[in-house]
């Protein structure tokens, strides 16, 4: 987990010296002007981050953590109802993922149940846990951005 903590540290240190660097948005903006925001941040990240892969946030030690703590939740009583819960506004088409990529604006953003936030170590503001399908991913929602995933999350 010190290992997770401390490249989720480091992109977020990146990307606030990034952020710094934009014209902040106004008290009063609309959604175009909040989509152009994103995609800038996202353009700066994704320049910054040419050469990251997944796992590079997500190194394997932390996916195989990530599946051994949820594994007991998916498995348990309620198991089949969380799932449900995660997959319930899932995207019929086919979604390719990947690092710094923008996450897909047709599929819709998945919420995470409680029981399996509290499963996993805490995440700065500026990220997210989310799934695509059984994909679990870094979910940067001010840059709309993918930092990070690993596939099968859950069976």
């Amino acid at each position: 987990i010190n290992d997770f903590v401390k490249r989720v540290e480091g992109y977020v240190a990146l990307r606030k010296k990034l952020e710094a660097t934009l014209q902040p948005l106004g008290k009063q903006t609309d959604p175009r002007q909040i989509d152009t925001y994103e995609r800038a941040l996202g353009k700066l990240i994704k320049g910054a981050r040419a050469s990251a892969k997944p796992g590079d946030l997500f190194a394997p030690p932390m996916q195989r953590l990530v599946r051994s703590l949820l594994a007991p939740v998916f498995r348990g009583k309620d198991g089949a109802q969380i799932k449900s819960e995660i997959m319930d506004n899932e995207y019929k088409g086919s979604v390719k993922l990947v690092v710094n990529g923008r996450y897909p604006d047709e599929v819709p953003i998945s919420t995470v149940p409680p029981q399996v936030l509290s499963q996993l170590p805490k995440l700065p503001e500026e990220l997210e846990y989310r799934f695509i399908r059984n994909s679990m991913i870094l979910f940067d929602p001010h840059a709309h951005l993918i930092a990070d995933f690993f596939e099968r999350a859950f069976q």
